[in-house]
């Protein structure tokens, strides 16, 4: 009897739902594309109209600038680079090509360390939650009602919505990973096998025919002339 890898057993086809895996890739891709392109407008038009833009230090309560050209054109640069990874894990799972899913699997696993730093440093370092929000500008949304709340209750509201937002991360990154597993199956299964011996040429039945335990019947073999 085969023994199966232990991270086969979290394998699965399907997603949220009930759509299939590469449905669901296409879908996070394409969704991320949007957001991402709609970043990018955001961007260009402040670069077009700096001044409609602008937030001067003396408006957000601080000592730096925040939409200033230099920090415009890096988040322009993120912006496209993003787009060209999200087109290219929503063109891979269109197409079934395993390896144009690879980069935005690798944001994902990036995109989730730096939420989990994030968790990590509110639990060490909980004082820093209240010293961030007296920082913000005085006009801030519900400031005054945030400082009300007691620190210990902030940092677990904060920590209780961190954990939700990566458990949803974790599962989106699962998705997209039996996504790459199913197209690389896929397409590895595709390949014909042949076994020829001196006067015949049998073809063996695909691998996911026999992976599952129910194998079926080779057909015939070719004997040939």
């Amino acid at each position: 009897m085969k023994m199966s890898p232990p991270w086969t057993r979290f394998y699965s086809n399907s997603c949220c739902l009930c759509c299939h895996v590469r449905t669901g890739t296409i879908l996070l891709g394409a969704w991320h594309l949007i957001l991402n392109a709609v970043v990018l407008l955001i961007l260009l038009s402040a670069l077009a109209d700096p001044d409609r833009f602008h937030l001067s230090s003396a408006e957000l309560g601080g000592d730096f600038e925040f939409m200033d050209d230099a920090n415009i054109c890096i988040a322009t640069a993120i912006s496209l680079l993003m787009i060209l990874i999200c087109a290219m894990a929503t063109y891979g799972a269109y197409k079934q090509h395993a390896a144009w899913i690879v980069p935005f699997f690798c944001y994902q696993i990036f995109d989730f360390a730096l939420n989990t730093l994030v968790a990590i440093s509110v639990l060490v370092y909980p004082n820093t939650i209240q010293e961030y929000i007296r920082q913000l500008p005085a006009n801030f949304p519900y400031k005054e009602d945030i400082m009300s709340v007691n620190a210990t209750c902030l940092v677990l509201i904060i920590l209780l919505f961190i954990s939700i937002v990566l458990a949803f991360k974790g599962y989106l990154i699962s998705c997209v990973w039996n996504c790459y597993r199913y197209v690389s199956g896929r397409n590895t299964s595709d390949v014909l096998v042949y076994i020829t011996t001196n006067d015949t040429t049998v073809l063996l039945p695909p691998y996911n025919d026999t992976a599952n335990g129910a194998a079926k019947e080779p057909p015939p073999p070719y004997v040939s002339a």
